[in-house]
């Protein structure tokens, strides 16, 4: 299948310019970063695409033995690349898909100019052998995955807004919400497992090329010592702590958002 339709990709901006890839998180699609596109645009080619299973993609190729771990997503990152054929791009990455930057960069470096890492998190769950907090506890996760087995819909109208944080705001919580309740329960369930059981700490010191962390000053879902953790593991990298809070800053900060990947990604040229 062509890669395009399958992903739902879209490319928009400036003819000729600096390439931007950005990636959505865990029951989202390509929409979330719509207030930060048009900033964006005014520099960067950008690219935006749905992972198979969310927004616009093909459902019809998802299949949980390809897409239980990340690694079917990362193969489908750099087919894109590939297929696009627009030279090293910097990948933007929130969520997730920042750890799929990662694998994806130490698979094939040559394809990256850089990686923005948004409210990155290599592992959710806590190690305390290792002095390593992910924000939960082994236990945490396994309610939380209950109890999205049990009523995707209930879990989604009461984890969105604690997501999204923002409480003053309640819009983008509804509007998380909303985005969690399109998503097929069944391939919800089989993500949500990829998202928070994965645990991508070890590969972090692989990576190779210019990284950006960006990090939000209160983040209920990746706090501040898990920023400081990726910036540690990955030789070289910058790590800017937003002052936005919540886990979404692209729909709570777009101008602070937009800015930090425009500063970054004009510098890995």
């Amino acid at each position: 299948m062509d890669v395009r339709s399958r992903n739902h990709v879209r490319v928009s901006g400036r003819e000729g310019g600096p390439v931007l890839v950005l990636a959505h998180g865990f029951g989202c699609d390509q929409n979330m970063w719509r207030l930060v596109v048009p900033e964006l645009e005014r520099r960067f080619t950008v690219v935006l695409f749905d992972h198979v299973g969310a927004g616009n993609s093909d459902l019809s190729v998802w299949s949980r033995e390809r897409y239980s771990t990340l690694d079917g997503y990362v193969d489908d990152l750099l087919e894109l690349c590939r297929e696009l054929a627009l030279g090293p791009v910097t990948f933007v990455g929130h969520s997730v898909s920042a750890m799929m930057g990662v694998l994806a960069a130490t698979r094939e470096p040559g394809a990256f100019a850089g990686l923005v890492l948004l409210a990155p998190s290599p592992c959710f769950i806590d190690d305390p052998a290792a002095g390593y907090r992910g924000g939960f506890s082994a236990e945490d996760i396994d309610e939380l995955l209950e109890s999205l087995d049990a009523n995707y819909l209930g879990w989604s109208g009461a984890m969105a807004p604690v997501i999204m944080g923002n409480p003053d705001r309640p819009e983008l919580g509804e509007e998380l919400t909303s985005s969690f309740c399109r998503s097929d329960p069944r391939i919800a369930r089989v993500f949500a497992r990829v998202t928070f059981l994965s645990d991508n700490r070890a590969d972090l010191a692989k990576v190779a090329v210019p990284t950006l962390v960006a990090q939000c000053s209160s983040d209920a879902i990746a706090p501040p010592e898990v920023g400081a953790f990726v910036h540690a593991q990955i030789p070289g990298s910058r790590l800017v702590t937003l002052n936005a809070t919540g886990h979404c800053p692209q729909l709570a900060a777009p101008e602070e958002t937009a800015a930090a990947i425009t500063a970054f990604a004009g510098d890995t040229r």
